[in-house]
């Protein structure tokens, strides 16, 4: 396994070798992954790290921990689930099409994640909270931060067909969610406006009000539907633009049935 190359996020790119390890076979189904010192000590990162990394891989349904053993690879989706084929164009229309998938996922994770959610899982909703809070007071855009707080979500909805979907969208919805916030950054209000309905689903799903919950996942959806459309044409013609037509020219150029490589863009 080749060392990482440093960067704004290490996790991210750890994850993606691994990544690459597993789907290229180096690291086969049932194989137990090298520890988290042994990680530590090969690309020079700190154990927080290594942990996240895992946990972006367990969300892509790729390892699966166990209690005092470690992470193991999972058997890799079958290659027809590959067929499913959803490559954005690079337009406004194709951004607010994934989010529209998310309105229909997040509201429903957030309704069972209120009647199902455990102190366990609360907390760790509550913390990816605090961490994309953390990314955005570092200058970071909180992306890989707020797909992991939509994914504890879904995990606290203790329901794994919802979290395969999810798994096998995650490429879609971190892209998407990319040129979203990119917009939401533009502005301070709507990055609070995004705390807030944030924590009006937490609020909800930890007071077991499942209406509650379903009714802010769809609001949340809907309002980054309305503040993708609302965008100052400036932002569209340049950033956001340029965020989806990388993302298009990315997706296209990888083989069907493969995962993202999750570049930074």
């Amino acid at each position: 396994m080749s060392r990482i190359q440093l960067g704004a996020s290490l996790s991210e790119k750890l994850a993606q070798t691994l990544e690459t390890c597993i789907r290229e076979g180096q690291l086969k189904t049932g194989e137990k992954l090298p520890t988290e010192n042994a990680l530590v000590e090969l690309h020079g990162v700190s154990r927080t790290v290594v942990r996240e990394a895992f946990s972006r891989l367990k969300t892509l349904g790729l390892i699966e921990t166990r209690q005092g053993s470690g992470a193991y690879v999972k058997a890799l989706p079958h290659p027809e689930a590959g067929k499913l084929k959803l490559i954005p164009d690079g337009s406004v229309d194709a951004v607010l099409k994934v989010v529209e998938v998310r309105r229909a996922l997040e509201a429903e994770s957030a309704a069972l994640a209120a009647e199902r959610h455990t102190a366990k899982s609360m907390q760790k909703i509550k913390q990816a909270m605090r961490a994309i809070d953390k990314a955005v007071a570092n200058g970071g855009d909180g992306v890989s931060e707020d797909v992991a707080f939509h994914a504890a979500i879904a995990q606290a909805a203790n329901n794994p067909f919802l979290l395969d979907t999810l798994a096998y969208l995650n490429q879609f919805l971190e892209n998407a969610t990319r040129v979203t916030r990119a917009n939401e950054a533009t502005r301070a209000d709507l990055e609070e406006a995004v705390r807030h309905e944030h924590q009006a689903i937490i609020d909800a799903i930890e007071a077991g009000d499942v209406k509650a919950a379903r009714s802010a996942g769809t609001k949340h959806m809907l309002n980054a539907a309305k503040r993708i459309g609302n965008a100052d044409p400036a932002f569209w013609s340049s950033q956001g633009r340029a965020l989806a037509n990388r993302l298009r020219s990315d997706l296209s150029q990888k083989p069907a049935g493969t995962a993202s490589k999750k570049t930074k863009i």
